[in-house]
């Protein structure tokens, strides 16, 4: 016999499998790095990405699609776990916000953005003055 559970248990179900998917953190210190993947056409190989191991035969369209980012924050999926994965990256200071793709590892307990993003992001310039963002970041879908 098939026991039917009430709303609420649905309800309370369903909230628990978003919660396990929708990561992400606040006041994170961001970098950058000079990963330049225009300059090195997209190959995860040729900056030694830890990612690459997994991800260095996908697509061009694939790896291009967003800009590059390694990965060590506090929230979320690590190791080859989080390769390929695409996180909402907006900089506290001033709102500005971008997309990027997990492509390597970091040591920083944050996120060491490719130059390039970094630089999109980091709209008043403070960033650079000194060294790094403060960004939140949530975990989003890629739509690959």
């Amino acid at each position: 016999m098939v026991k039917m559970i009430g709303p609420w248990v649905a309800a309370f179900l369903l909230s628990m499998v978003a919660s396990a998917y929708a990561q992400s953190a606040t006041n994170v210190r961001a970098t950058y790095h000079l990963y330049n993947p225009q300059q090195n056409n997209w190959d995860l190989n040729a900056v030694s990405a830890f990612c690459a191991t997994w991800d260095a035969n996908k697509s061009y369209e694939w790896r291009s699609k967003y800009g590059w980012t390694a990965f060590c924050g506090p929230s979320g999926p690590t190791g080859q776990a989080a390769c390929g994965k695409c996180l909402k990256v907006t900089n506290t200071g001033t709102g500005s916000a971008v997309t990027v793709r997990i492509v390597d590892q970091c040591s920083n307990g944050g996120l060491d953005l490719d130059v390039n993003v970094f630089n999109k992001i980091d709209t008043d310039k403070k960033g650079y003055e000194r060294g790094h963002l403060i960004v939140n970041y949530d975990f989003v879908n890629c739509g690959d």
